[in-house]
């Protein structure tokens, strides 16, 4: 069985590419390492219940198993080849509906990873409770990969895309309201397909001082960047982007509850020299994601949020804990 398995997300995910010299079918993949670019690899595990609610359409699994990596690669401006794909299915699942789970959570990890031209290259499959684990491999040449560090003071903070809808998506759910509600539909989109941002990601090459993904939530990923910068960043709650669709459903201490501390956004929030930050700007918009300045690097440590009538706030939380309760 586990060899069907693997031939079921083979036959859907199959890209011709000329560095791939061994793939799927024997102990390990043969791959080869373009001449002048390094090798970029991130990896990431999705438990059910934990990162990804249950009852979770296979096929949107598979998409977000790969985008939460793609999201990294975008973070570090690496340009995708290849993935490894671990899935653990339940034993409660009889061969027929492990083989319609492998069919559709295929068919949208290959949704994505067509575009991309990403190979699987490797895998394997096994029993347990419900969980992916994703590896990608990318490209980028030598000295300019993005980096966590990097950011100083009078550096400006920017974010791609929009803050807080994937965790207003999951609130909604948990509600009870699914995507078959035209109001709920772009958030629980958004939590179930996020938008890797690639091209962004090769955009800011060479002008972003420091980038990382918003996975965890803002505070907890832009501090990250302070960590690494050995720098603090100052936030204007009232410049965070958030869609028309996260404003029209929550209030507004929701709203930037969501946007602070909500994760699963995978938007890119990076910082850039003061000067360049039009230039930037103008790039992404014709990208189409946009990208809003919404603070700055400042001296000290960790991320403090202004709010609209000028006092500093103290956020409830911080970000996603993937180890609490």
């Amino acid at each position: 069985m586990e060899f069907r398995l693997i031939d079921r997300i083979r036959e859907r995910t199959a890209q011709g590419r000329e560095d791939v010299r061994l793939g799927i079918g024997d102990d390990a993949a043969l791959l080869a390492v373009p001449a002048g670019m390094e090798l970029a690899v991130a990896i990431d595990t999705l438990v059910e219940g934990v990162h990804f609610p249950r009852g979770t359409s296979p096929a949107d699994l598979g998409w977000k198993a790969l985008a939460a990596n793609l999201s990294d690669l975008a973070a570090m401006g690496a340009t995708p080849a290849w993935a490894l794909l671990a899935l653990t299915l339940p034993e409660a699942m009889d061969a027929a509906a492990r083989e319609a789970f492998v069919d559709g959570f295929a068919d949208g990890f290959a949704a994505l990873a067509q575009p991309q031209r990403l190979a699987l290259v490797g895998g394997d499959t096994t029993r347990g409770p419900l969980a992916v684990s994703v590896a990608v491999h990318g490209f980028v040449p030598p000295g300019q990969a993005l980096a966590r560090a990097g950011a100083r003071a009078g550096d400006a903070v920017l974010v791609t895309g929009t803050l807080g809808d994937a965790a207003a998506g999951l609130r909604l759910l948990q509600q009870g309201i699914g995507a078959d509600d035209a109001r709920a539909a772009p958030l629980v989109g958004r939590l179930n397909r996020p938008t890797p941002r690639l091209a962004a990601g090769l955009a800011l090459r060479g002008r972003a001082s420091a980038c990382i993904d918003v996975s965890d939530g803002l505070l907890a990923d832009l501090g990250h960047v302070c960590a690494a910068s050995g720098a603090g960043a100052e936030i204007e709650a009232a410049l965070l982007p958030r869609s028309p669709a996260l404003l029209g459903l929550f209030d507004e201490a929701a709203a930037l509850d969501f946007a602070l501390a909500g994760g699963d956004d995978y938007e890119l929030c990076f910082t850039v020299p003061a000067a360049r930050v039009a230039e930037v700007q103008a790039d992404l918009a014709r990208l189409g994601c946009g990208a809003a300045r919404i603070g700055r690097i400042v001296e000290g440590a960790g991320v403090r949020v202004r709010g609209a009538d000028g006092a500093w706030l103290a956020p409830a939380r911080r970000g996603w804990d993937h180890f609490a309760a």
